[in-house]
């Protein structure tokens, strides 16, 4: 649990004394060889406001990574935690540009600094009156108001939710269990265009949602999963996986396309789809987009003979039934010294297993076992790159 923060709080770190405190706080190292030392500090200059300074500098600092402007934000942990990583939320507000959206759910305000942006109107509320306050410090251009997120309060708008899903620092995936829950969000707001965003663990059968469900990621890592309902989807698309980077790029799967893909023997490379893509049901449509098959119908890996642009491949050097003892003989021949381990369908965790294969040598290789034809298969391949060829 984070530093509870109070209205005084507020008042003096939006205050022209707490802004020069802010700084000089931050010029401070607050980490763990400096803690002690740090905190002495700040108490003996800020003795009313230490906590305050010291939490909001130290979340400040966890937020750079995925809240821009967040250096001159109010914030707190648990809200910078669930908060939609701005590359992200610039996603969802590209697709409601010109719309009146009304963010249910506003917390500090990370949604809504993307929306005022691109929205006709941009409405923020919460319960939470700190968490309000520190919203319309953070995106002054915001209208904001407080109330209960089950209690419709605008007309004509399209509602954005991200019910909070941790309790005890633990997360929850029971779509009952959230705050607000799913099922009350759906009818609080039933016939009206709704966006909500959930942890990508949710069990998406069990919401029987009618609409669009967007997996979406951001480098490599599985960020959300979005709801769109029927009057804010593209029509005959139900699933959609999108895959962002920070450069900018972004790929776009749909279940509107082609899954025809073939099951056949290993190409010369395998490649382990974008996690947005397997979560949200759609490797045989990513592989008919690109070419690929793959190695077994029920396995999420694919194959060819050449990798999409930017995509991370993986060059099949070796294949073999797997046991441990073939597989510790095959890396020590090719003085094996590190090695990648990758594993879908059969039940192998590759931090027990890497120590048993005893290696000795100097070269790095990649390994993938899987399941082929209810055999469980191993593949010794080069370190897994992004092909830049092709």
């Amino acid at each position: 649990m984070g530093y509870e923060f109070t209205g005084t709080d507020l008042d003096f770190l939006r205050s022209e004394a707490g802004a020069g405190a802010l700084a000089a706080v931050d010029d401070l190292e607050l980490n763990a060889r400096t803690s002690v030392r740090d905190t002495a500090s700040v108490r003996t200059r800020f003795p009313d406001h230490a906590s305050a300074l010291i939490e909001t500098v130290t979340v400040r600092r966890k937020a750079r990574v995925k809240l821009f402007e967040s250096d001159r934000w109010l914030v707190t942990d648990d809200a910078v935690q669930q908060a939609t990583p701005t590359l992200v939320a610039r996603r969802r507000a590209e697709r409601l540009a010109g719309r009146r959206v009304h963010d249910v759910t506003c917390s500090i305000g990370s949604e809504l600094a993307v929306l005022v942006g691109s929205a006709e109107l941009a409405v923020g509320s919460d319960l939470d009156p700190i968490r309000l306050r520190m919203a319309a410090h953070n995106v002054p251009a915001a209208t904001l108001l407080r109330a209960d997120a089950l209690t419709p309060t605008t007309r004509g708008t399209v509602v954005v939710a991200d019910p909070g899903r941790r309790a005890g620092g633990r997360r929850r995936h029971d779509p009952a269990a959230l705050q607000p829950p799913l099922p009350d969000l759906f009818d609080a707001y039933r016939g009206r265009d709704l966006v909500v965003k959930c942890a990508p663990g949710l069990d998406f059968d069990a919401i029987d949602w009618p609409g669009e469900i967007e997996v979406v990621s951001l480098d490599g890592g599985v960020r959300e999963a979005c709801l769109w309902s029927e009057g804010l989807s593209e029509k005959g698309i139900g699933r959609r996986a999108a895959v962002l980077r920070s450069d900018g790029s972004a790929l776009d799967i749909t279940d509107a396309e082609s899954d025809d893909i073939p099951v056949r023997p290993p190409g010369r490379y395998i490649v382990d789809p974008d996690g947005a893509v397997v979560r949200a049901g759609l490797v045989r449509h990513y592989g008919a987009r690109f070419g690929l098959w793959q190695l077994d119908p029920r396995i999420a890996y694919l194959t060819g003979d050449t990798v999409p642009a930017g995509v991370r491949g993986f060059r099949i050097l070796e294949q073999s039934k797997f046991s441990e003892k073939v597989l510790r003989q095959q890396l020590n021949r090719m003085e094996c010294g590190s090695v990648e381990i990758l594993v879908r369908g059969v039940d192998v965790d590759p931090a027990i297993l890497r120590p048993k294969l005893k290696l000795r040598g100097t070269v790095a290789f990649s390994v993938v076992i899987t399941r082929i034809d209810r055999s469980a298969v191993s593949f010794v391949c080069a370190p897994g790159a992004i092909d830049q060829s092709v």
